[in-house]
């Protein structure tokens, strides 16, 4: 058994990290007026510093800025894509972070992106200056998250997207790709060789409850793994042959809170065969995730990252456990195709899980531990 020179690694994470109070506090000031964009940034650099140190601390091969300059993993992406109007009150999601609960309230109502106008990546792309930045940092690979482009579909479907701007949902996937294969190509040439797409949508599709959904919004749930595999091979073509990208699928993770359940079985086949990514992360910290049966799906060359490690709660998991659950795994798929990761992000939004700083640490030195003792 071999150690991974190349992403996704052995042990891994999902990016996202717990943020401090004085930047909690500092994202606050900007948002009501009292800070300026400069002034914020240079608050997101010094935590950023420590959020780098943190992660080679643990042993992570794979760096990350932590999410640090985004209110949510997903909304402040999609808002700088021209032709976007996204809907989200960052106001509210002040207060929620505050814990006042009516606004906590309105902030817990979904995301909706709506496409009025065609689409257009802004000059410069959108998170290529950022990874310049945490990559000064570090010498280790640095890996960019951001939002699958799946995100700017699943919620509102056509009713969202302007059948001015696209008569025809052709042209809407056409542009959504271009746009993503653009961002990529900006990072790719500012040296990066490691993306993830966080994909809600995928992990929503388990969930019957979500189907239905889908359903109402004329989507057929058996046919959209394989739309949206259509979607994401479009937006990664033509990638830096030395890029290695992945998908995580999310069942939901704020506040220690999750959204949806149900096992992989109703998009494993087409998911695993169709999407041509080099790994998936995978949810696999209790029983809404379901059993290792789909992994049987699984082709040669793709890596699956067994998200076993919760950071939703502080409890901390024993290596006896996990390698265990390891080996299960292994009846469905070969150990060398596997790596090990916690399931999700300690902050996917701004507020955070229900977990401490250090609880992060041990979380993550956990995670590299048994990775050693499992691969070497």
């Amino acid at each position: 058994m071999t150690t991974r020179n190349k992403p996704p690694y052995r042990a891994d994470h999902v990016g996202s990290l717990l943020r401090p109070q004085s930047l909690l506090e500092s994202r606050s000031k900007w948002i009501r007026g009292q800070m300026t964009l400069e002034e914020l940034r240079a608050q997101e650099d010094e935590a950023i510093k420590d959020a780098v140190k943190i992660q080679e601390e643990c042993g992570m091969t794979g760096i990350t800025d932590g999410e640090f300059r985004r209110e949510s993993f997903h909304v402040d992406f999609i808002r700088h894509i021209i032709g976007i109007d996204a809907p989200w009150d960052f106001e509210d999601a002040v207060a929620h972070s505050d814990q006042n609960k009516q606004a906590e309230k309105k902030a817990a109502a979904p995301f909706v992106p709506k496409v009025v106008g065609k689409l257009q990546l802004p000059e410069g792309g959108i998170e290529v200056e950022n990874y310049k930045y945490t990559k000064s940092l570090t010498d280790h690979p640095v890996k960019v998250t951001i939002p699958s482009p799946t995100m700017t579909h699943f919620r509102g479907g056509r009713d969202a997207i302007s059948k001015e701007a696209y008569p025809d949902m052709d042209g809407f996937f056409d542009d959504l790709a271009r746009i993503y294969r653009e961002e990529l190509a900006g990072l790719g040439a500012a040296g990066c060789n490691y993306v993830q797409f966080d994909d809600t949508n995928l992990a929503y599709l388990c969930d019957p409850k979500m189907r239905e959904g889908a359903r109402e919004r004329g989507e057929d749930p058996d046919e959209l793994p394989a739309t949206y595999a259509a979607l994401i091979n479009e937006s990664i073509k033509g990638r830096p042959s030395d890029m290695a990208v992945s998908i995580h699928l999310c069942r939901g993770n704020a506040k220690s809170q999750w959204f949806a359940e149900g096992g992989y079985e109703p998009v494993a086949d087409k998911m695993f065969n169709l999407t041509d990514v080099d790994g998936f992360f995978l949810e696999y910290d209790d029983e809404r995730s379901g059993g290792f049966e789909p992994l049987r799906f699984v082709p040669k060359g793709k890596i699956v990252v067994l998200g076993l490690v919760s950071t939703k709660l502080a409890e901390l998991e024993s290596k006896d456990e996990l390698k265990a659950r390891i080996d299960d795994a292994c009846k469905y798929v070969d150990l060398d195709q596997l790596c090990l990761s916690p399931q999700c992000g300690f902050s996917s939004n701004a507020i955070g899980n229900l977990v401490s700083v250090d609880d992060e640490r041990a979380k993550l030195n956990l995670v590299a531990e048994v990775a050693k003792e499992v691969w070497g």
